[in-house]
């Protein structure tokens, strides 16, 4: 069976052995860079790699595209590769935080044409409440696998400019995931300015998880984003949030609730706001 949403830790924990299976840890700390790596170093799935954000997930900011750009379509096949990924093997992503991360990891994924790939619904939290073993340490050497990427899927994402025309169109909405105090323009510590883009909806990634940190089932998913996108099909959701991770998560919510064609802004907000002719809006 391929997995192209979310996975349960009970078909992860019974997934028969040999190959074809590549676990990625994608823990990662807003807070402390380094802190992810560490946590992974002291206990993770067995057999899981580790990508991190800022080094793996995303390229270099030049001031002007955003805190997390996407990452060079073909330096992340390479480094998939180096973690022994091949054609055809199901990627199972997890993190520590809910799930942001490794739904970016997940997205991007999909933008290079690697569809079997799930997110593990619940992450850590979920694999260690279950008892299941964790290993400590670097992975051995792997075998370099042979996974290649056509050009990303351009029809994944739209740029400031296409975002900046959607503004007040009949058919498009922006869907920002950050909080709700983010939203309204109080002051944060991560963007040296405060707002939104105008028009914009609010849906906080973390509304997408039940009390027990894994997903809300799809139907509850499917009612509470048909009340917050009122009447806009999927395919017309512009995906945002600060800097194009947590509304990675807004992508998978939708996916499992069968709300599909949403695109990315991948600069989001920290890229908006560097042009001061970009409208924004506060309150």
């Amino acid at each position: 069976m391929t997995y192209t949403c979310l996975i349960s830790v009970e078909d992860l924990a019974n997934w028969p052995g040999g190959s074809g299976l590549v676990i990625v840890d994608c823990s990662f700390s807003l807070a402390d860079a380094g802190a992810g790596l560490e946590e992974y170093l002291a206990g993770h799935i067995p057999g899981a790699r580790y990508l991190h954000l800022e080094y793996d997930l995303s390229s270099l900011s030049d001031g002007r595209n955003g805190r997390h750009p996407l990452p060079d379509a073909q330096v992340l096949a390479a480094t998939l590769r180096r973690l022994g990924l091949s054609q055809g093997d199901q990627v199972v992503t997890y993190d520590a935080s809910g799930g942001p991360f490794a739904a970016r990891a997940w997205w991007l994924l999909r933008w290079l044409g690697h569809s079997a790939v799930a997110v593990l619904d619940g992450g850590r939290k979920a694999w260690a409440e279950a008892g299941l073993p964790f290993e400590q340490g670097e992975l051995p050497e792997l075998s370099i696998g042979d996974f290649e990427t056509v050009e990303p899927n351009q029809r994944m994402t739209v740029d400031a400019a296409e975002v900046l025309a959607s503004i007040g169109a009949p058919d498009a909405l922006v869907l920002d995931a950050r909080t709700a105090s983010r939203f309204r323009g109080e002051a944060n510590p991560l963007d040296p300015i405060s707002g939104r883009i105008p028009g914009a909806a609010n849906r906080f990634y973390g509304d997408n998880l039940a009390a027990d940190g894994r997903f809300k089932p799809p139907a509850i998913l499917a009612d509470e984003f048909a009340s917050t996108l009122d009447g806009t099909a999927p395919a017309g959701v512009i995906l945002q949030c600060g800097s194009g991770v947590t509304a990675c998560h807004n992508a998978l919510a939708m996916e499992a609730a069968g709300l599909r064609g949403a695109r990315l802004y991948p600069g989001s907000w920290s890229e908006w706001i560097v042009d001061p002719e970009r409208p924004r809006a506060r309150g």
